[in-house]
């Protein structure tokens, strides 16, 4: 029997030699053998995974295409029958048949205008981010009313460039009633950044898709009464002092009159800012203090009214919404038109501010008695000096410039105003004298 040893180290020196060599031979063909594998498995896996991530951004890339919000045969079929004009008259002024892309158009003021629009024969296309800064519910239940009508909103928001480029590649749009903001003068100081998307950046996309359109469309957009600041004249004027703005909400309106007259001076957009005064009405915003009152009131829950320097009640010049729309068609029929051409001024295209207000103050402490009147219920009532929060103690219209250039005049007072309103508000939210109706 061999030893251990004779297996390990036979005796004929030669047969040592050959066996030591095939014995290498044999590791290193093995070795080259075993990387050779590991080289084309490594190149297998690498293929896979490159297949692998090329076919996820595929698959990502249709899921963005097939569940974006526009888009599509369908979609700009849309479009173009909202914008359809059905009117067949001319509008005073030389203005001609209008197609308007209305933006915040599932908001309050946005409605109205949209649907008295289109109840007068003009094309609407609406757009709005639906966001909730007050209950998105209510936003689109006015989508809703506007779709029974025949008018198409596109959900999307006005810093979407490439959406806004859409739309006027669908629809040479005439007119653009920009009402799309985020309001409120308190919220500025939870969420500034907000203001700063929707009422500045917002606004400098629209017009830049505006003036490279051709033709450029006349624009109106909403200012705010907010840019009088702590302007203490009164009533205000157009020409008064708007360089002390109290809020960043007012800050940023009055921004937009400075950006949009850029706009008018360098692309020859004709452009028209409405300042609006202290809107209310039915379809109004949860967050405006006649609606939170009302609400209050109907539950039982107290309410808070402000007081301003040395017990002064607040006063605000409120305006009915149909004294608004009145006012917004009113500046489309007159606003005149843009002279540029492909980004390119080729003339002076008019410019103008207007005040859209009541010319009444009336004091809070009366808008409450007449809530507590409509609802047959008394408020509770919490009155507490007003905070250094951005709100101003009072705001009056001159609206004199308004009545000239196209005869704007309001015609409803708070009292008849909130009748409606209430009437409205007891209707949409199924209330009988504070009860549900079931």
């Amino acid at each position: 029997m061999r030893s251990l040893e004779d297996e390990l180290f036979p005796s004929t020196p030669g047969k040592v030699k050959i066996e030591r060599t095939h014995t290498i031979n044999r590791q290193f063909y093995r070795c080259f053998a075993s990387t050779s594998t590991m080289f084309l498995w490594a190149l297998f896996l690498i293929a896979l995974t490159a297949s692998y991530l090329s076919f996820q951004s595929f698959v990502d890339s249709g899921s963005r295409y097939f569940s974006a919000s526009w888009g599509g045969i369908q979609w700009e079929k849309q479009v173009r029958n909202s914008a359809q004009i059905s009117r067949s008259d001319d509008i005073r002024n030389g203005g001609g048949k209008m197609s308007v892309l209305v933006t915040g158009a599932a908001g309050f003021v946005g409605s109205h205008v949209s649907l008295a629009l289109k109840k007068r024969g003009d094309g609407v296309v609406g757009i709005d981010n639906f966001n909730n800064y007050y209950d998105p519910t209510l936003k689109k239940s006015r989508k809703n009313l506007l779709s029974k009508n025949g008018i198409f909103i596109v959900e999307g928001d006005i810093n979407d460039a490439k959406l806004l480029a859409k739309l006027f590649d669908i629809v040479a749009f005439t007119h653009v009633m920009h009402l799309a903001a985020q309001a409120g003068v308190r919220y500025a100081m939870e969420n500034p950044n907000s203001y700063i998307h929707s009422n500045i950046a917002g606004l400098v996309t629209l017009l830049e898709t505006c003036k490279s359109a051709n033709p450029q469309p006349s624009i109106v957009w909403a200012s705010s009464s907010s840019v009088y600041g702590l302007n203490e004249k009164v009533p205000f004027s157009e020409s008064d002092r708007t360089d002390q703005p109290a809020s960043l909400y007012a800050a940023t309106k009055k921004a937009g009159e400075e950006i949009t007259h850029t706009y008018n001076h360098i692309y020859g957009l004709s452009i028209t800012g409405l300042r609006f005064f202290t809107v209310y009405g039915p379809w109004g915003r949860p967050d405006m203090a006649y609606f939170s009152f009302t609400r209050n009131i109907l539950q039982g829950k107290p309410i808070t009214v402000y007081r301003g320097k040395n017990l002064v009640d607040l006063a605000r010049d409120f305006t009915y919404i149909d004294d608004i729309v009145k006012g917004c068609l009113g500046s489309l029929d007159t606003s005149g038109k843009s002279t540029g051409s492909g980004g390119k001024k080729t003339g002076p295209a008019p410019y103008r501010i207007f005040n859209l207000g009541n010319t009444s103050p009336v004091t809070v402490p009366t808008l409450v008695s007449i809530l507590e009147r409509h609802l047959k219920m008394k408020a509770k009532k919490n009155i507490i000096d007003m905070p250094g929060n951005g709100d101003v103690p009072f705001t009056h219209a001159n609206i004199s410039s308004a009545t000239h250039e196209f005869d704007y005049k309001p015609t409803t007072d708070l009292q008849t105003g909130l009748k409606k309103f209430v009437r409205w508000y007891l209707s949409y939210y199924g209330y009988n004298h504070g009860k549900p109706i079931n």
